[in-house]
């Protein structure tokens, strides 16, 4: 009576018409593993001259944000120290492990009184998409898109082909530029440089 009751079960199962919870696949994963991100091949490692150095003020900008309005980097200045995160282009390898990678350690950046800014030249339904894509990420996300790159060039960032270079740029509370990274394009930066360089803030 027993392998009366369960042979549908197992006939369903192997036709798929059930389901099993521990093999369903997450949006996000499914969809980053279905060729959905562009890659575009090894780049130029640093196409850019940086107009900003380590001790400078760091230029202000005003950027509109996918949920937070929008962001001035003048809103933290006397509140928190500011990580900027310039990243190339939506849907992209590298930077699509790049952000994610934050979410595990925004412990470090909450210890050390700081708050992480992500920026691209891609517009706001693009950076929409792409975010939905990779799951929530904590921290506020800004398109540099028009004027096309104007906060990039600002800053020395702007590559000859219109996307931002790879970099950190780590701002203290009084505003001013105390930590700069131009990465590798084609490269994660290394973030355990970068906690320590938010750990020398408290120094």
């Amino acid at each position: 009576m027993r392998s009366v009751v369960f042979l549908p079960l197992l006939v369903s199962m192997f036709l798929g018409l059930v389901v099993v919870p521990a093999l369903v696949v997450q949006p996000a994963q499914a969809e980053f593993t279905k060729g959905a991100l562009y890659d575009p091949g090894t780049l130029k490692p640093r196409d850019s001259k940086l107009k900003v150095a380590v001790g400078d003020p760091a230029p202000e900008f005003e950027l509109p944000s996918l949920v937070h309005g929008t962001v001035r980097l003048s809103d933290y200045l006397g509140k928190q120290n500011v990580v900027l995160s310039f990243v190339p282009a939506a849907w992209t390898p590298v930077c699509s492990g790049q952000w994610p990678g934050y979410n595990l350690a925004k412990r470090i950046f909450s210890q050390n009184n700081t708050v992480l800014l992500g920026i691209t030249v891609d517009n706001l339904p693009t950076l929409h998409a792409w975010t939905a894509a990779m799951g929530d990420l904590w921290f506020p996300v800004l398109s540099d898109f028009w004027p096309h790159g104007e906060v990039a060039s600002r800053y020395g960032l702007l590559r000859g082909e219109g996307v931002t270079e790879r970099a950190l740029v780590v701002i203290d509370t009084k505003g001013v530029i105390r930590y700069l990274d131009v990465s590798d394009i084609n490269k994660r930066p290394d973030l355990g440089v970068l906690a320590k360089e938010l750990d020398k803030l408290n120094q």
